[in-house]
């Protein structure tokens, strides 16, 4: 009873000191990890993963990628100074890096602004504005820091685990079997699947937003978001996804469009 008592207490203290809360949208996020620590880990990660890779020397594709990246980066900058959040700038350190991959149709980004770019997804964004879409959801990962909040999640999780494992410690070994894989699905399915969906549909608003601001037609993210939907073939239930599905990306995106209208509207001018 001491332990259980221990752990709840621990929980406690975690959830009271490590929240953080997510630029423009305010939502309130686990943050149990320095966010320098994931940086610092980031750049090198990011160093070690070029090493890998072929990183593209075309001129055209490294031009458009590193155009449109400083534009939405600077755009995430403004959002920030706005916000009065300044002293976050110190994490960013913009990075565009294009991969010549034609077969991988993708983008990522790690903490602190590390976003690659593959060969294989620039076709399937027709325009300009669509390869922002692209550009601007991956920039708004690195804004709302989910790497950090997922992370956090998994350490929480942990946490759990080992608190679980103690406590039925004197159970059948069967019983302590089915109780873990319980725990586990469970973690899985109601925590992490979900919050991945979560950050999903945050990056996608908040990207509308910051290219919207950087002065490019956010209504490009319908058609390009359609056809990548078109090219994802066969897909697991939306529950056991990480992406929301198609359809429920493409409202949620038609339903924040005004909101981006405006900034794209207010960028005009």
């Amino acid at each position: 009873m001491r332990i259980r008592a221990f752990v709840a207490l621990a929980f406690v203290a975690l959830l009271s000191v490590g929240c953080a809360t997510v630029p423009m949208t305010g939502r309130t996020q686990l943050a149990l990890v320095p966010e320098m620590d994931m940086v610092t880990a980031a750049a090198q990660n990011y160093d070690e993963f070029l090493g890998t890779v072929t990183v593209s020397d075309d001129p055209a594709a490294n031009a458009l990628v590193g155009r449109i990246g400083e534009r939405v980066a600077a755009s995430a900058e403004r959002f920030l100074t706005d916000l009065d959040m300044t002293s976050d700038l110190q994490y960013y350190d913009w990075r565009f890096t294009v991969v010549d991959d034609d077969e991988t149709v993708n983008a990522f980004c790690m903490p602190g602004g590390k976003i690659v770019v593959y060969t294989g997804i620039i076709p399937v964004a027709e325009n300009e504005n669509q390869l922002a879409v692209v550009i601007g959801h991956e920039v708004a990962h690195a804004l709302a820091r989910h790497s950090s909040e997922r992370m956090s999640q998994i350490l929480l999780a942990e946490l759990g685990g080992m608190a679980l494992a103690r406590a039925i410690q004197e159970k059948p070994r069967e019983t302590q079997g089915w109780m873990m894989l319980a725990y586990g699905m469970g973690a899985q399915l109601g925590v992490i699947l979900p919050y991945s969906r979560t950050h999903e549909k945050e990056a996608d608003r908040i990207g509308l937003i910051l290219m919207a601001q950087a002065g490019y037609d956010p209504r490009a993210a319908v058609p390009f978001w359609t056809r990548m939907g078109e090219l994802g073939g066969a897909r697991p239930p939306e529950f056991l996804s990480t992406h929301p599905e198609p359809e429920t990306r493409i409202d949620e995106i038609n339903r924040h469009m005004p909101e981006a209208l405006g900034y794209y509207e207010a960028s005009m001018q």
